[in-house]
């Protein structure tokens, strides 16, 4: 059945966004065979960062994980424009989240656990995946999260 996904996404009050359009020399998705990979997503929301800063600092866990959720989101939307229907996903592969992490923040694992749970809640079993998440300095656009995931595509 078509649309399954979305209507996931839809039952959380969430709708699938446009693609966020790249911010430098590269494409927002790549699909090689049977496998999808997106580049890294930033929380944008209508084509902007909700909050900017260091995970621990200006931003708390919990907000960073709502925006790891949001990047999730885009990086379905990315997944989509190239493989035009999120139900021909077979499964999620792998999940890698940065964190701008404050010096003594080390909640990272958390933080990532919104994208997680997001793709776990629209794709029930297909979004179990394997997963790094990984604190770092910066991020582009003084972003506080960026998660980029890798999908298996169902033959047909």
């Amino acid at each position: 059945m078509s649309g399954t996904v979305e209507a996931a996404i839809a039952a959380r009050g969430l709708t699938l966004p446009e693609v966020v359009p790249p911010i430098a020399a590269y494409q927002p998705a790549v699909r090689s065979g049977a496998y999808v990979f997106t580049a890294g997503q930033l929380p944008m929301v209508d084509g902007k960062l909700p909050l900017t800063g260091k995970v621990g600092a200006e931003v708390t866990a919990e907000e960073a994980k709502e925006l790891a959720a949001t990047c999730a989101l885009n990086a379905l939307a990315a997944v989509k424009s190239v493989t035009g229907d999120l139900d021909r996903v077979a499964r999620v592969v792998k999940v890698v989240g940065y964190v701008a992490s404050a010096a003594d923040f080390t909640g990272q694992s958390g933080v990532i656990n919104g994208a997680s749970e997001l793709l776990g809640e629209v794709l029930g079993d297909k979004g179990v995946h394997a997963r790094s998440a990984v604190g770092v300095a910066v991020l582009p656009l003084d972003a506080p999260v960026e998660v980029e995931i890798q999908v298996e595509l169902a033959e047909g």
